[in-house]
């Protein structure tokens, strides 16, 4: 059997690319079931796997086995609940591009993506977008968010592809390394790929005026190959987001503020919504953990708001 790298999954079949770089269009080899894993799609863009060639032509491969992962991103299934959706694997990082507006990403959406990427340890810069739109305010509140998840250990990049702004700094965050590209339909990642290699020509979208919600123009997720070693996945436009895998007792866990007070609190199960001696708690009241992203906690802790 060969080694081959999942490029674009479209459901049911998959391109595969050989180690030697030749593409073949790919099948499962009857049903997949990953060992503790529920998931709507048992193979995703960025997973290395064994095949076989189905037929004589050398155009069509067999899937065999998927070769053990060293991470993923996943949320729930959005058509079945219980299961979730793998949207990329293998990653070395991951570039979350946001907007304030045209179209708005809350920050309940962005944390519940940091969450998903702490989760593995998987890098994340936070890239926001669309800076020319914004007026003398908004470009402060833009500033007062970036330093909050800069303190956090987020990379967080300023751009704006109409003037030109972080666009080189933007270019240079791909080079030798594994990149989810991830974010709202409408938040311009099309665009900004299309800056980081032309070549790809991927399509782009202009954003519905009735909803102010981008319209969807990456169907499924694909690999692109920008240079040696240097892999980008743009995936499809996500609108919902919800939290898989992570245990309540565990959540906090993967705010880095939060993790940083593990210990303190009076009870060694504490929940930090409503318990006495809870250290959490008591940053969040000195102003040492930010309002919005302890109100994101208690979202994700109650299931409740995975939209944006």
């Amino acid at each position: 059997m060969e080694k081959g790298l999942i490029m674009r999954s479209t459901g049911s079949w998959y391109e595969v690319r050989s180690e030697s770089g030749e593409i073949f269009s790919g099948r499962l080899k009857g049903k997949f079931k990953i060992k503790g894993m529920q998931t709507s799609n048992p193979i995703a863009v960025g997973d290395w796997v064994h095949y076989s060639m189905e037929d004589e032509t050398h155009k069509h491969v067999i899937i065999e086995d998927i070769l053990p992962r060293s991470n993923y991103i996943i949320r729930k299934s959005v058509h079945k609940t219980a299961h979730g959706q793998l949207m990329a694997c293998n990653l070395d990082q991951a570039v979350f591009i946001m907007t304030l507006k045209m179209p708005k990403t809350s920050l309940g959406f962005l944390d519940r993506f940091l969450v998903t990427a702490e989760a593995f340890r998987i890098p994340v810069t936070i890239v926001f977008n669309k800076m020319d739109l914004l007026n003398e305010s908004e470009q402060e509140e833009v500033f007062e968010l970036a330093a909050l998840y800069e303190e956090l250990g987020y990379g967080v990049l300023l751009t704006s592809v109409e003037t030109g702004v972080g666009m080189e700094e933007f270019k240079h965050l791909f080079k030798l390394k594994v990149t989810l590209l991830a974010g709202h339909s409408g938040v311009g990642k099309s665009t900004l790929l299309n800056q980081v290699s032309p070549q790809l020509n991927i399509k782009t979208s202009e954003i519905s005026d009735f909803a102010k919600k981008g319209v969807h123009t990456t169907t499924y997720a694909t690999m692109w190959e920008l240079e040696k070693d240097t892999f980008l996945i743009d995936s499809p436009g996500i609108n919902e987001l919800g939290v898989m895998e992570i245990e309540e007792d565990e959540l906090s866990h993967y705010f880095p503020e939060m993790r940083a007070l593990l210990g303190e609190c009076k009870f060694n199960n504490c929940r930090h919504v409503r318990e006495p001696g809870c250290a959490v708690i008591h940053a969040l009241e000195e102003g040492e953990i930010a309002t919005s992203r302890y109100l994101s906690y208690l979202s994700i802790l109650e299931n409740k708001d995975n939209r944006r």
